[in-house]
């Protein structure tokens, strides 16, 4: 079967070869004579002209969608403003989690915090860790967290001990990503950051007051932030079973 026109050609060839541009009609000469311009040149110009406007959209587009997504680079992340340690105080459960590599908190995370007087905050953390891939047992850790740069009193470090010889001690970054104090709360942490400043090991917290879960709008805002800080689909559900 004959292969069909280019909407440009089918274009140009009814301007100047159909019946009803009678106007227009006659021999081709005098079609040229009369327009003053070359059929074929007339056709090459406008081809050239709709894929230099077809590559144009084309940039554009990838341009938008690249300004949209967010920066991985993780000083690029944005964490909560003018963060108050004395709204945050109190207890949270876990929900979800983003677990770094190794050992980590499995189910039933909970952590109380609490503000000394002299304006530090320190926490206790239980939860339970599974140890050699299959003996289950409770856990119970104390934190104390301290500010590198009081503008921005959101990053924070945390130094942790397990209160059990088989339990991990050490530090890590405690960043508050966003809360509303009565609600919700997302933490991040980033143990190691590759070349390109994006994070190479990394993990994060999605707390709540109740521990049955989030309201719907709240849900929404929470996988907001877990895009922005380039961790969506990367959670999984902490059970709270009250243990």
């Amino acid at each position: 079967m004959p292969r069909d026109k280019e909407p440009i050609s089918a274009f140009l060839d009814t301007l100047f070869k159909g019946n009803h541009c009678r106007v227009f009609c006659g021999q081709k000469t005098s079609e040229q004579e009369l327009l003053g311009v070359n059929y074929k040149k007339l056709q090459q110009s406008i081809r050239m002209k709709y894929a230099q406007y077809t590559l144009l959209v084309t940039l554009i587009s990838i341009i938008d969608y690249c300004s949209a997504q967010p920066s991985c680079v993780v000083e690029s992340f944005s964490v909560k403003d003018n963060f108050d340690p004395k709204r945050y105080a109190g207890k949270w459960y876990a929900l979800a989690k983003k677990d770094p590599e190794g050992l980590f908190l499995q189910d039933n995370i909970s952590a109380e915090y609490t503000v000394e007087e002299d304006g530090t905050m320190i926490a206790s953390s239980k939860g339970r860790v599974k140890l050699f891939g299959f003996w289950v047992i409770c856990a119970d850790m104390a934190a104390q967290y301290s500010v590198p740069d009081p503008t921005t009193p959101a990053k924070m470090f945390m130094n942790y001990q397990g209160l059990a010889s088989y339990l991990s001690s050490g530090g890590d970054n405690y960043w508050v990503i966003d809360t509303d104090y009565d609600n919700y709360a997302i933490t991040y942490a980033c143990r190691s950051v590759k070349e390109d400043g994006t994070c190479d090991d990394g993990y994060s917290l999605i707390f709540s007051r109740n521990p049955r879960g989030l309201p719907p709008a709240i849900q929404l805002l929470v996988r907001q932030k877990q895009e922005e800080i380039c961790m969506s689909g990367q959670f999984q559900p902490v059970l709270q079973s009250g243990m």
